[in-house]
């Protein structure tokens, strides 16, 4: 099915044949794996998840078992859902539990979707530039900033918080997605209201290729050997990796092809359970995707400012040119 926004190519990962748990349906041959990781890791489809309308936008982890994924993307319906997610024996997830329900309104949500400081869930839009924050127990944006106020160049893009254990721990990263900047804000409690001001934007790295979603991917895992992001390049249907310096900054010299041969990447969380890699696609077949075989997060966390503890649904979270005038929908093979 064609639209009018994104480019996507057909979306398909080959098994690696390696001791990794299997997982829901393996992907199929037209995805592959950078050189220094081929072999290492393994990819899944969870499919799309019911009832979460088409383009799927960021995600996020609720709780252990809850997935938050933002449905009907750079759209006035736009939204965000709650899944419940089933796991095997290793703990990995292995599909959908049930069908998802509406968790709050968003409208044009894109890219980025994170929990934050006091529990306060952030996420990004596109193309108007925004920032919605959610206050616990919110079902529509309790504030609403535009980003071009504080320096980022129309339009984000998405968000992340760098999680406990890289330097940086705490600080609040955002993406433009049209001009490819990676940007460090500073953010400022407004006092009782429990959300939060925006210092003035920071130009850290021009990563370019459209970045959509945002992982942090400590060193010891395989391939990587020094702590890394994952970020979901829609532009360029792939997903690079990034060694990441003192402040948790992509050095964009550093980049590598972790997957190629995407469809629509979008998205990007890690499992605070098993450290498995979580991104979903705006077309692509508007799918979640699994990527297997990452060591378990060491320090699960994302750390507030000033080093307050972040603690969401009893678990710490841990991270997990104008675009889109083409685009070009397709399915899983």
């Amino acid at each position: 099915m064609i639209t009018t926004r994104r480019l996507s190519r057909v979306f398909a990962v080959a098994l690696a044949t390696t001791a990794i748990p299997a997982i829901a349906a393996p992907c199929g041959s037209g995805v592959t794996f950078g050189a220094q990781f081929a072999g290492l890791y393994s990819c899944a489809t969870l499919g799309t998840p019911a009832t979460v309308p088409a383009n799927l936008g960021g995600l996020t982890f609720l709780n252990a078992n809850t997935l938050l994924v933002g449905g009907a993307a750079n759209g006035g319906s736009g939204a965000i859902y709650s899944i419940g997610v089933s796991r095997d024996s290793g703990g990995h997830i292995n599909g959908y539990s049930g069908a998802s329900s509406l968790f709050a309104t968003a409208p044009n949500i894109d890219g980025g979707l994170a929990f934050g400081p006091s529990g306060v869930l952030f996420a990004t839009t596109y193309s108007d530039n925004m920032l919605l924050q959610y206050l616990p127990g919110s079902t529509g944006p309790d504030r609403a900033i535009n980003l071009s106020s504080i320096g980022i160049t129309a339009s984000t893009g998405t968000l992340q918080f760098v999680p406990t254990g890289f330097g940086g721990a705490g600080s609040f990263k955002i993406t433009s997605y049209s001009a490819g900047g990676f940007y460090d804000v500073g953010l400022i409690a407004d006092g009782s209201t429990g959300l939060f001001n925006l210092g003035p934007a920071t130009l850290t790295a021009q990563v370019g290729r459209g970045p959509e979603g945002i992982a942090y991917v400590g060193g010891n895992n395989a391939g990587f050997g020094v702590n890394s992001l994952l970020l979901s390049e829609y532009s360029t249907n792939s997903i690079g990796s990034y060694t990441v310096d003192a402040s948790g900054n992509p050095l964009v010299s550093s980049r590598v092809d972790f997957l190629t041969g995407l469809g629509g990447a979008e998205g990007a969380i890690i499992d605070p359970v098993t450290g498995d890699f979580l991104f979903s696609t705006y077309g692509g077949g508007n799918q979640i995707v699994v990527i297997s075989g990452f060591d378990a997060p060491m320090m699960p966390g994302v750390p507030e400012p000033a080093s307050w503890a972040l603690m969401v649904g009893g678990f710490g979270l841990m991270g997990g040119a104008i675009r889109r005038r083409q685009r070009v929908n397709v399915t899983f093979a």
